[in-house]
């Protein structure tokens, strides 16, 4: 999967590319406008994240401009608007799905998987086993053996993370990047939270702690 991120908020558009790909998608991310335009035009793309306040040329006219030559790429509008209007004129341009800012990572991440199966191209590895554990991110939905677990969404998106890289190490911060808003500046002792709540639910040995680096998916 070949995502394009169309975002002037360097800041932003680093931090979800990081995401992104840490969910096994290719990103690339341009900040202008046509030059948006430019590189969702030649194709390949499975789907384009497109701000609406950009310089060289705004949002809704690169939306317009590609459904205007033919190109079918889903597209989902972030904008740091509010309201109707705007919502109405970012579909009536031809975008698939719309994001108000600030928005969290699940969220997004979410948005992105719906269209790309609406589109029919599915998500390259929708259920994660690891041991006994079954996680089908699509359905959000975990089981072990034959007993389902039921998970709140923060709890879901947490594991999510380390069963994206079972055996690895993943940081706190990768974590709170990931799972939180983007502008999140509380406690970051939020994540020991949600590890012990899922270790009281999966088994205190599933979620290993590596002093100094962060957590481990173990199969178990």
């Amino acid at each position: 999967m070949r995502l394009l991120i169309v975002e002037d908020e360097k800041r932003l558009a680093v931090s979800l590319a990081r995401g992104l790909t840490a969910e096994g998608f290719a990103v690339d991310v341009v900040h202008d406008g046509l030059e948006g335009l430019h590189r969702a035009g030649e194709g390949g793309y499975d789907l384009v994240i497109l701000d609406i306040m950009l310089p060289g040329m705004n949002g809704y006219r690169v939306c317009a401009a590609l459904r205007a030559a033919g190109h079918e790429v889903p597209i989902l509008m972030l904008t740091a608007k509010d309201g109707e209007y705007d919502e109405a004129e970012g579909l009536d341009t031809g975008a698939d799905d719309y994001l108000t800012k600030p928005f969290s990572y699940v969220v997004l991440v979410a948005r992105v998987r719906a269209l790309l199966r609406r589109r029919g191209a599915g998500t390259a590895a929708p259920v994660l086993t690891v041991g006994a554990l079954r996680i089908d991110t699509a359905a959000r939905r975990v089981v072990r053996g034959e007993d389902e677990i039921t998970l709140t969404a923060k709890e879901f998106a947490v594991l999510e993370q380390l069963a994206l890289r079972a055996g690895q190490v993943v940081s706190k911060a990768e974590i709170l990047e990931h799972v939180w808003d983007f502008a999140y500046d509380g406690d970051p002792n939020i994540v020991e939270v949600y590890i012990s709540t899922l270790r009281r639910k999966l088994g205190a040995a599933v979620i290993r702690t590596v002093r100094g680096a962060g957590y481990r998916l173990e199969a178990g």
